[in-house]
């Protein structure tokens, strides 16, 4: 199985008549998403990669039928009122691919997902991908090349991958398949210090999953996700082995390390605080990220035996 995405899911895409939407709604389809329309105020009747373009949401609801994610391609100061009209017209996960989104606006976003029962990914998220069945968002590429460079799901060697990093999630999904593990979902939560689904929340889904064996983490400095985690694994919510690495240990207070939701500020989302929070759960944590993927695979090992 797969959280989030997979192939069954109905996809439009907001902003699909600019560049980005254009060129991602074209890449997304060749791997198999489920591109079912796309949204553009001004631009409707026109064609996108074989999707019909509209106005608004709700007109493509109405002429489609029923869309389970919205993927926003739209410049940042639009994103708010992109997402409220998806989140009003019924869509209940939106991927939120802009960054810069103004930090009030995705406060504003999540009030509104609340009240409707919605959720997002992201901001400044490169998206989620499922080997084998879709992507939504820009992780990847080149279809092609995804499919060359992540494994789909494999028995009992299969793990679920977030990341606070964009690049990184490629490269975990990249250098894991490379080790001989199998990827049931690549999950970028979003690099801003406010997002929609956070690293702890990503990791019940996978908790759930049943083909999902482990979950490997890429964290970084900055907020509370990792200690979070950390704490749901205290909690036994999350059972399945976690094994992490964290970037950002030679940063020092008031460091902005690679983008806005990591940031050490106060003594607090240091390095060796999420580190010591996850190993003292329980989780595995390396040290150095070449070591991520043949620990993993360790990991796995293990369990297989403990099984048999």
């Amino acid at each position: 199985m797969s959280i989030i995405i997979d192939q069954t899911k109905r996809i439009l895409i907001q902003g699909i008549t600019g560049r980005e939407g254009r060129a991602r709604t074209k890449l997304m389809r060749e791997f198999g998403t489920n591109v079912v329309a796309g949204c553009t105020p001004g631009k409707g009747g026109q064609d996108v990669q074989g999707a019909p373009v509209f106005d608004s949401v709700a007109e493509a609801i109405a002429e489609v039928g029923d869309v389970d994610i919205s993927v926003i391609f739209v410049p940042a100061r639009l994103v708010k009122d992109a997402t409220i009209e998806a989140i009003e017209a019924g869509i209940r996960l939106l991927v939120l691919v802009p960054d810069r989104v103004p930090l009030w606006d995705t406060m504003e976003i999540a009030a509104v997902a609340k009240d409707h029962g919605a959720c997002f990914v992201g901001p400044n998220t490169l998206g989620v991908l499922s080997p084998g069945k879709a992507v939504v968002g820009m992780i990847g590429g080149r279809a092609d090349a995804a499919r060359q460079w992540f494994n789909e799901p494999k028995p009992g060697r299969t793990v679920g991958v977030i990341s606070r990093s964009g690049g990184m999630t490629s490269s975990c999904g990249y250098y894991l398949s490379r080790a001989g593990a199998g990827i049931s979902t690549l999950v970028h939560v979003g690099g801003d210090s406010v997002i929609g689904l956070p690293i702890p929340d990503v990791a019940a889904m996978f908790q759930d999953d049943p083909q999902t064996n482990a979950i490997v983490l890429f964290g970084e400095i900055g907020g509370s996700q990792e200690e979070r985690l950390a704490q749901a694994i205290v909690d036994g919510t999350i059972t399945k082995p976690v094994i992490a690495y964290i970037g950002g240990a030679a940063a020092k207070e008031g460091t902005r390390f690679s983008h806005a939701g990591a940031i050490i500020e106060h003594g607090r989302g240091t390095h060796a605080a999420k580190v010591s929070a996850l190993r003292e759960a329980g989780a595995t944590v390396v040290d150095s990220f070449s070591d991520l993927p043949q620990t993993t695979l360790d990991v796995l090992t293990k369990l297989q035996i403990a099984a048999s």
